[in-house]
This record gives structure tokens, C-alpha cells and sequence, in this order.
């Protein structure tokens, strides 16, 4: 017994054995003694936990045993296949996994003692190192016979080699795309990342930058170096970043006419573009004059109140002048003498001196007065007239600008219905091309097919012999035969042979550990008829001797058994399948015989040989 599920059992004994009145080492029996000692030990010793590496998972699932499950190999936590058991002082098993998340919250009662009411106070106390590595059960589990659960796959084994092997590995097993999360089995992830995923990434041909598949229409519209065809020249695969700049030099491609910001729709080609205007310059002109009448209404409307009142002043202004003018031409001509007339009845002789002295600045005061004012009146004329200059440039400059902006306009309009033509030639390509591709991917498979077909073919007409005598090497003996013994492989099947080119296809059967009535002691030798060829032009039933040996290797004692079919068994009919019910010898050979030093396995390799009679063929 494994010394873990000895201390187990002692300690339980231990605890029922001991009557009461030795609570105590002191008191008790010497046996009881120990084994209070040794339980002490086991408390105070805490086992090491399993590494990271190994207990970082639950129990197996149940369906991966080919067996029925039994209730030891059970976790009391997960109900699952023991993965790293590890033995309560209660006697009941957990995985390592399982047992350290129940205690990581700090002691709890164990369940299985609670549901099989036998709780137990301290023993039935899960604490965090109250418990040990089981590893007899931990090796009665992995030799346990195993299969992968995944549908398809034909994997088998014990679960030891299901965990070391093949758990997570197999490619059968159903996982999720990183990238756009879609189901799929682990064979098929790394076709499915290249050819199918939504979210993959692929290099553009053309300027060689990284953009997922779902977006490629979207990159061909904006790929620098996508080639365009040109529509006047036709020339092909030009880059789009050239695309503008042949264009603009292109004899070939049709442009719209200068004049179609005036109102002239055609396009003409450029090297054409004289003969147009020369041809058509009347109704450029009369677009023209339209086109400038309707901006002339256009600045009319845009402040109508305000040229009015400026049109209006300048008026005033001029008769202003006109006026004040008249009035300084009469001061200057005739002041003087009007006023000494009217002064002379009144005033005496002496005082007329001083009166006309006195009189004379009048002029030349009033004249200044007016010439300020008239120089006044001439700053507005000239502020208003600046105005208006400034504003016929704006007009003006608004003009050009909008000309430009139609000239664009109209120019990324027609890049734009080139580059939507470009893309539906683009799209048919690609959808031609991806029928292609799909096409080929069918012829593929079907060759691929064809070619496993004709190598299976080509190795059993390599192996096959046409005189009736066959001899089998069967290399590395031991494993195939460690095979047999787990049922991993019970059965092997040798390659085809002939009594002649045209005559009856054969093969042999040979079983390792025994059938029927010789398994496990013998090793069983079967001959089998196949279907071949040329069936309808034999005979039937199948009525050879067969001798059936395995050779001794020093060439002394070969073990020989021959029969003569029985012909009413279904087993030497005509095949209505790939072959018949083997039939032959299930006690062929002993295997204790192969089992001591002998001389028909030598190098880990044993030779079977086949001889059928040819008499009456």
C-alpha cells in the first residue's frame, strides 16, 4: 500500500481505536502513542503544493475516459476526474486546484463529510495545508484509458499522455478567432486567418501599406498608387497620384470649355480647343455680354439705397462749387466800389479813408471761408470715389473667385466620376478574379486528392509481389506491441499481394496480443481475401493452401501453420466489399515464446511470410 493511504488509514484507526480514557500521550497505549505521534507530524508538516504549472487547472472532464467513471477518481469539489489529487485528513480526495481555492478563503468543512454524515471535528476541516499529494490515486488516474472529447478527432491514450500530449493541443479542438471572434476547430485557424477573416490584414499590392480586408474597397479610393486608365488617350495603369498631372497634359482628354463658367457646356478635347473657340466665339460673346449684364444687376441690387444717396451728394457737391464759385468771382471783380456809393451822402470827407481801409479784408476773409469749404466738399467726392473703387475690386475679386471655384468644382466632379468608373471596372475584375481563384481552390483539392489516391497506389504496388509468397517485416516490435496490449492499435494490416498480375488479391492480419480465443496468450495470424481487379475472370470460392510462418532468424525452427480454405465460409467468396472476414490462425504463436531471449525478433523486427499454393491456377 502507497505510504500516503497508509498514514491515512492509520490515523483513522487511531482516532476510533483509542478509548477515551487515553487523552493523552502520557495515557494512552505505546501503539496509540505513535500513532498520535504520527498525526502530529502530519499536522505540523504542511505537504508542498503542487507548482503553478500543475495545479492551476480543475479536474478532467468525464467524457474524455473510454471507461465509466469510478466514484475514487472523483473530485468531492468539481465532480470531475482527479487532476493532481491531494488526500484530506478526512480521508476524502480533491484536485490540487480545487482544494487550495476552497481554503484560500480560510478553513471551511468539507462537504462529502457533511453529505456522507461523517463529520468529524478537527479531521473534517479543510485548512489550507491539511492535506497531501495522493499519488497512488494520481497514477491509478493517468493510466486510466482516455479518448479527446473534440468531435472528428480518433486520438487515444491514457490520461496521463491526454494531458502531456494532447490536452489543448489537438486540432480538432474548437477555439476562437483572436481577430473577429468566430468558432472554429485549431486546424482550421491558420487557413481561416489567411483567407476567410473579416478582420485580417493584408499589404496593398500597389503602395504596399497595411489595411484590414473589410476595408479594402475604401483603400482602393484613396490608394496613391492605384492604376487609372485615362479616358481621352486610353493609356493604362497610371497611379492616381499621377493621374492629375497627365491629364493636365493629355492631347486626348476632353476638358470642359474656358467658357463654361459663362454657360458653354461642351468638352472638347485640348488639342482641339482653338478650333472650338474660333468656331464657336459668336455664342462665347453673347454668353459673355449675358453674363456680365447679370452681374451688373447683381451690384446694382447689392446696395442700391447707399450708390443712390452717393450719386445723389456728388450732385449737391458739384452745384456747391458751381455756387460758391459765381459768389467768389462777384466778391473779388466788384466789392470796392458799391460800398464807398452807398457810404459817401452820410459820412464826412475825412473818414472815407479810413472806411474804405476798414473794408478791404472782407473779401479775402469770405474767400477763405469758402475755399475751406470747397476743399472739404472735395475730401468726400474723393473719400466716396475711393469707396466705390474699392468696392467695384471686391466685386471683381469676387468674380474670380467664384470662376475658380466652378473651375474646381466642375474638375472634381469629373475626377470623381472617373475614379467611380475606375472602381466598377475594379470591382468586376475582382469578382472575376475570386471566382477564378475559387475555381482553382476546387481543381486543387480534387488533384490533391488524386495524387494521396495514386501515392497509396504506388506504395502498395511497390510492396506487392505476384508469385502467391509474401514476407512481411514488421519493424519496432515492441512499441507495436505495447500498442496491442493498451488497445491503441490491437490490429495490423500487411500490404497487398498477388498469386499472379491477373490472379487473387491477398493480404494478412496479424494481432499482436491475440483475438478471440488467443488474447492475451497469443500472438493471432489471419490471411484475407481482398477484392481485386481481374475477380470476374477467377475462379470462386477461393480454394488455395495457405501456409502461413514466422521465421526463425538463424534459419533453423520457424513456426509454420498451414490450412486449406473451407468454401462454404464467407471468408473465400467472391468480395462484395474491399475484403473479406479475415480467417486463420487466432493461436498462431505463444507470446511467452517471444517474450524470453529467441530468434524471431531481432533488432526489434520479426518477419511473417505467406505462401500460397498455386496448384490448378
Amino acid at each position: 500500500m502507497n505510504v500516503a493511504k497508509t498514514l491515512s488509514v492509520r490515523l483513522e484507526f487511531s482516532q476510533s481505536a483509542v478509548p477515551a480514557k487515553y487523552c493523552s500521550p502520557e495515557s494512552a497505549p505505546s501503539g496509540s502513542v505513535i500513532l498520535l505521534h504520527v498525526r502530529g507530524e502530519m499536522a505540523a508538516q504542511e505537504p508542498s503544493p503542487p507548482s503553478s504549472l500543475e495545479g492551476n487547472k480543475p479536474g478532467f472532464p468525464k467524457k474524455i475516459l473510454a471507461n465509466n467513471l469510478e466514484e475514487k477518481h472523483m473530485c468531492n469539489s468539481c465532480l470531475k476526474i482527479l487532476r493532481r489529487p491531494l488526500q484530506a485528513q478526512c480521508g476524502h480526495r480533491f484536485c490540487s486546484f480545487c482544494f487550495n481555492k476552497i481554503v484560500s478563503s480560510g478553513p471551511h468543512k468539507c462537504s462529502a463529510c457533511i453529505k456522507e454524515d461523517l463529520f468529524e471535528d478537527p479531521t473534517s476541516i479543510l485548512k489550507e495545508g491539511g492535506a497531501f499529494p495522493d499519488n497512488a490515486a494520481r497514477r491509478e488516474v493517468e493510466a486510466l484509458a482516455a479518448v479527446c472529447p473534440n468531435e472528428g478527432c480518433t486520438w487515444t491514450g491514457n490520461i496521463k499522455e491526454y494531458e502531456v500530449n494532447h490536452e489543448g493541443k489537438c486540432d480538432f479542438m474548437i477555439i476562437l478567432c483572436p481577430s473577429c471572434k468566430e468558432l472554429m476547430r485549431t486546424n482550421e485557424l491558420e487557413r481561416h486567418n489567411e483567407r476567410e477573416c473579416p478582420e485580417r490584414t493584408l499589404n496593398c499590392k500597389y503602395c504596399k501599406e497595411p489595411f484590414h480586408f473589410k476595408n479594402i474597397k475604401a483603400h482602393d479610393e484613396i490608394c496613391p498608387k492605384y492604376p487609372m486608365i485615362c479616358e481621352g488617350c486610353a493609356k493604362k495603369k497610371i497611379p492616381r497620384e499621377k493621374y492629375v498631372d497627365h491629364i493636365k497634359f493629355c492631347s486626348k482628354f476632353r476638358a470642359p470649355c474656358r467658357f463654361h463658367v459663362v454657360g458653354c457646356d461642351m468638352s472638347v478635347e485640348k488639342e482641339k480647343t482653338h478650333d472650338h473657340e474660333r468656331a464657336c466665339s459668336y455664342e462665347h460673346l453673347n454668353l459673355l455680354l449675358h453674363f456680365i449684364m447679370g452681374i451688373k444687376v447683381s451690384l446694382e441690387s447689392l446696395q442700391p439705397q447707399s450708390l443712390e444717396l452717393a450719386g445723389h451728394k456728388i450732385h449737391e457737391l458739384h452745384q456747391a462749387l458751381r455756387e460758391l464759385e459765381l459768389k467768389l468771382g462777384q466778391l473779388t471783380l466788384g466789392g470796392g466800389a458799391p460800398v464807398q456809393g452807398a457810404c459817401a451822402p452820410t459820412l464826412p470827407t475825412l473818414a472815407l479813408p479810413a472806411l474804405a481801409t476798414s473794408f478791404t479784408p472782407l473779401p479775402s476773409a469770405v474767400g477763405a471761408a469758402l475755399e475751406l469749404q470747397l476743399h472739404s466738399e472735395k475730401t468726400k467726392v474723393a473719400e466716396l470715389s475711393r469707396r466705390c473703387q474699392e468696392l467695384e475690386l471686391k466685386v471683381g475679386t469676387f468674380e474670380n473667385i467664384v470662376c475658380v471655384l466652378n473651375r474646381e468644382m466642375e474638375r472634381s466632379s469629373t475626377t470623381i466620376e472617373a475614379y467611380n468608373r475606375q472602381h466598377r471596372l475594379d470591382q468586376d475584375k475582382v469578382e472575376i478574379l475570386n471566382n477564378k481563384v475559387r475555381q482553382l481552390e476546387r481543381t486543387v483539392g480534387l488533384r490533391d486528392l488524386s495524387i494521396v489516391e495514386m501515392e497509396g497506389n504506388i506504395r502498395e504496388m511497390s510492396a506487392a509481389t505476384f508469385d502467391g509468397i509474401f514476407v512481411w517485416k514488421i519493424s519496432d516490435f515492441t512499441k507495436k506491441r505495447q500498442d496491442a496490449v493498451a488497445g491503441r492499435a490491437p490490429a495490423m494490416f500487411s500490404p497487398a499481394f498477388f498469386t499472379s498480375k491477373y490472379g487473387y488479391k491477398m493480404c494478412l492480419r496479424i494481432y499482436l496480443n491475440g483475438d478471440g480465443t488467443g488474447r492475451a496468450s497469443h500472438l493471432s495470424l489471419f490471411f484475407v481475401v481482398m477484392r481485386g481487379h481481374s475477380d470476374a475472370l477467377l475462379k470462386w470460392p477461393f480454394n488455395q493452401k495457405v501456409t502461413l510462418m514466422l521465421l526463425d532468424q538463424n534459419n533453423r525452427e520457424h513456426i509454420i501453420d498451414a490450412f486449406r480454405p473451407d468454401i462454404s465460409s464467407s471468408s473465400f467468396q467472391r468480395p462484395v466489399s474491399d475484403m473479406n472476414i479475415a480467417s486463420g490462425c487466432p493461436l498462431f504463436c505463444p507470446l511467452p515464446k517471444l517474450d524470453t531471449k529467441n530468434s524471431y525478433i531481432r533488432d526489434d523486427t520479426i518477419f511473417i511470410k505467406a505462401i500460397v499454393d498455386l496448384t490448378g491456377l
